[in-house]
């Protein structure tokens, strides 16, 4: 789990006050681009909101209707996260863009934009700078893009791809904003507003595709199931594991299931001090394992 959220409320505050001076300045200057903006910053706001409430949930200890805790929560609200950059963010984007390219209305002063845009551009950088420092902490040494996909965590990767999308956003509106005044191409408004909805669609499914696999169940890597396995068998009782399986239950939270072949002549004593011996090992290399269940296969039954 995410254990400092500054990324987090950095970006929430820069975009309830975005999104407020780009509607006024939208209607203002009678804008579908800075109005199609300041939907792109309305839906980050939520966004923000909801990764919140899911990592607020995704706390809450386990009982008797989630024996192994909420922690897939967090997946949820990252999924649907998602789901509203597709839907709110780039739908609404492209059909403002569409119908301004249909039918392009005059623009008024562009004044109010340009500080608007340059205002937001400002806010957006410092939230995706502190994104991505924040993100550099723990991506230990593997490139952005394999960081991305390994990591557990999608409330640190949310955030700085929404904080991306939002500052490329910004540098479309402002280049095609300047063509359209300069030149007197008004329809360009609404070709800037579609360029921000495609955008967002296309950041929206590759978050959506890396917050379905980790609510789908991602396991264990190769690497640390090898390591678990010879950490296994490596105990006096164990002749050898069968199976690994195992899934996240939340970025800090690692369900273990080992079916692991014991000496035919351990008796209920030796095999129960094998299980606890093994649960002791992996959990001091791996602190994130959690829950471990070990079931017990008599060597005879496994060879057949």
């Amino acid at each position: 789990m995410a254990k400092n959220n500054k990324s987090i409320y950095s970006a929430l505050a820069a975009n309830v006050l975005i999104a407020v001076t780009k509607f006024i300045a939208g209607a203002y200057s009678n804008s579908s681009s800075m109005i199609s903006e300041g939907i792109h910053s309305l839906v980050d706001t939520i966004n923000q909101l909801l990764l919140l409430y899911g990592l607020k949930r995704s706390k809450k200890p386990a009982d008797k209707l989630r024996p192994f805790g909420y922690g897939k929560e967090l997946y949820f609200w990252s999924f649907i996260v998602s789901i509203l950059i597709f839907g709110l963010g780039g739908g609404i984007s492209i059909y403002e863009g569409i119908d301004h390219f249909i039918h392009p209305e005059p623009l008024g002063d562009p004044t109010w934009n340009y500080v608007v845009l340059g205002f937001s551009i400002l806010l957006e950088g410092w939230s995706l700078f502190v994104a991505i420092k924040e993100f550099d902490k723990v991506r230990n040494g593997l490139t952005w893009w394999n960081a991305i996909v390994k990591s557990k965590d999608p409330s640190s990767f949310l955030v700085l791809f929404e904080d991306g999308a939002a500052v490329l956003g910004l540098l479309i509106v402002s280049v095609f904003m300047l063509i359209g005044h300069n030149f007197d191409m008004a329809y360009l408004d609404g070709v800037a507003s579609v360029l921000v909805g495609l955008l967002l669609v296309f950041v929206s499914a590759i978050l959506a595709r890396e917050s379905r696999s980790l609510l789908m169940g991602e396991g264990l890597t190769p690497e640390t199931q090898n390591r678990i396995k010879a950490i296994a068998e490596k105990d006096k009782g164990v002749i050898g594991v069968l199976n690994i399986l195992s899934t996240y239950q939340s970025p800090e939270e690692v369900l273990l299931m080992l079916i692991c072949v014991f000496e035919p002549d351990n008796d209920t004593e030796d095999i129960t001090d094998s299980i606890v011996r093994i649960k002791t090992n992996i959990q001091q290399e791996f602190p994130l394992i959690r829950y471990i269940i070990i079931q017990p296969q008599m060597a005879e039954m496994a060879g057949n």
